[in-house]
């Protein structure tokens, strides 16, 4: 005999049902719904375990880590020894950028489930966030033991390999990650950076094209109306180049727009307000116009670093190596004006903090002290924003350095440039003029391996980190350097017994605004 349907409990009050209903919607990959089904089921019955478990599932499949983490917490306080749950913790600390907490949960994951091969990766992630690239290596192996199948393993010891300067076996590993799986986003981008880094730039800007898919880059790209521009014939045509990515990348990338003039096409680069005056007093033959929705017509449009493949371009075929940028007369004079005479050396120690990789690839202030000391130099301070500050014995010049053209017309009347990797060592390159650029010991892939120059700027010489993290050794390097180089030998004209920084008058009152971000 059937229950009578006064006896069947509605499904808004029946934990179990809601529970099952969850499950149902996980495996259909709703989980947007899963989600308020299991929550649904918690109000009910706080202390069901397959609904803690399952909503943690959800929520890390949903890529909310904040919320993962949290409901992972609660999870715990009734399933501590649950493996899972110490790997869904680890995981979302990982997103959080929080390495050493994630290191910990992660570790305490593959103690309680040492088969637990997609743990063993994201621990080897934790350990590569913390620069232990020998033990994320390992960790990640171990994965791939574990399960060869597992595509994210194989992109990972790609990424690890590059990092480590295995570029063959690192290439090697991401084509098997992209074999298992071809449209593998992470592995054709760790790709593009392993063959950008050996030198094989054909292979690599090919492949670099999946970064307008990749998770971190794809936000900033946008669909504009017309065809491409795939490398054809420009002639009488007007190419909209679409900048990308960090104010650095616009700069090195602008010496493709003459290859486009050359060829009778009309050059226009939409880019970022504060590079708008560079461009246009550098190259009046180029239009410039700030980058947002009201853009001039055009016939096709490119994003601006796939340049570089529509153009086919090779290491020895790098355009404008010696420069491409020119200083404004009157912006350099005025610059001229105020600074003192005797050797003068700009310092750009910090780049942009919203960059991924900027705790690489920023000096800490305090490593800089032996080169301030150096005898008989102007240092000038060419940092703007917060970072400005962090030496206190050099003038914040911020408010005087409004946009990249004042930067270029400062750095015009400099002996060298001493920087980290940030837009200031491609403004210099591109003006011609002398930087060292202090470089961490896994290089973004421009700057290549093994080697104290550069094919895309001849006037850089690269200092690089003999291991991660010790960037005494390259200051010493370059004091080294400089004492040799003749700039800090006898003093200044003014007979100072120490390096001095160098103040300057405002060059007419110029207010504070956009000034680089040294990215």
């Amino acid at each position: 005999m059937p229950p009578r349907a006064d006896a069947i409990p509605p499904l808004e009050t029946d934990p179990g049902a809601l529970y099952v209903l969850g499950l149902l919607s996980l495996r259909a990959g709703r989980l947007e719904q899963s989600m308020e089904l299991f929550s649904l089921a918690l109000r009910l019955q706080p202390q069901h375990e397959g609904a803690h478990r399952n909503l943690v599932r959800a929520l890390l499949a949903a890529g909310r880590p904040a919320e993962t983490l949290a409901q992972a917490d609660r999870a715990l306080a009734l399933l501590p020894d649950e493996a899972e749950l110490h790997f869904a913790r680890g995981t979302a600390l990982n997103a959080l950028r929080s390495p050493e907490p994630a290191r910990i949960a992660l570790s305490r994951a593959v103690a309680l489930d040492p088969a637990h091969a997609p743990a063993w990766l994201n621990l080897g992630n934790a350990c590569a966030d913390l620069d232990d690239f020998a033990l994320a290596e390992r960790h990640c192996r171990t994965a791939l033991a574990l399960d060869p199948g597992l595509v994210e393993a194989q992109a990972s010891l790609g990424y690890l390999l590059t990092v480590r300067g295995w570029l063959p076996e690192a290439i090697a590993a991401c084509e098997a990650a992209i074999a298992l799986r071809p449209d593998c986003v992470q592995a054709h981008w760790n790709l593009a950076v392993a063959a950008l880094l050996a030198g094989d730039l054909p292979r690599g800007f090919t492949e670099y094209e999946w970064r307008k898919r990749h998770d971190r880059y794809r936000r900033d790209f946008i669909s504009l109306p017309g065809p491409t521009w795939d490398g054809s014939d420009p002639s009488g045509r007007t190419i909209l180049v679409h900048a990308e990515q960090g104010l650095g990348d616009t700069i090195q990338f602008a010496r493709f727009l003459s290859l486009i003039a050359v060829q009778g096409g009309r050059p226009v680069l939409a880019c970022d307000e504060s590079l708008v005056p560079l461009f246009h007093e550098a190259m009046p033959d180029i239009t410039v116009v700030s980058r947002g929705p009201d853009l001039p017509p055009y016939d096709a449009w490119i994003d601006q670093m796939s340049l570089p493949r529509a153009f086919g371009t090779r290491l020895e075929t790098i355009p404008a190596a010696d420069g491409y940028l020119v200083a404004h007369p009157g912006r350099r004079a005025a610059w001229a004006s105020v600074l003192p005479p005797g050797p003068r050396i700009g310092l750009a120690w910090a780049g942009n903090r919203l960059h991924s990789n900027d705790a690489r690839r920023s000096i800490p202030a305090r490593a800089l002290a032996p080169l301030l000391a150096l005898p008989g130099i102007g240092f000038v301070n060419l940092q703007v924003g917060a970072a400005a500050g962090e030496q206190p014995n050099l003038p914040d010049l911020t408010p005087l350095l409004t946009d990249y053209a004042e930067t270029a017309a400062l750095i015009a009347n400099l002996d060298l440039v001493l920087c980290c990797d940030t837009s200031v060592a491609h403004l210099a390159g591109a003006l011609g003029r002398p930087a060292w650029v202090m470089l961490p010991h896994a290089p973004d892939w421009r700057w290549l391996r093994g080697r104290d120059d550069t094919p895309w700027y001849s006037s850089l010489r690269l200092f690089r980190q003999p291991v991660a993290g010790d960037w005494d050794s390259v200051v010493v390097a370059v004091v080294a350097a400089l004492a040799g180089s003749g700039l800090a030998a006898g003093g200044n004209d003014r007979g100072d017994r120490h390096g001095q920084a160098v103040g300057v008058a405002p060059v007419g009152g110029v207010p504070l605004n956009v000034g680089n971000d040294g990215g």
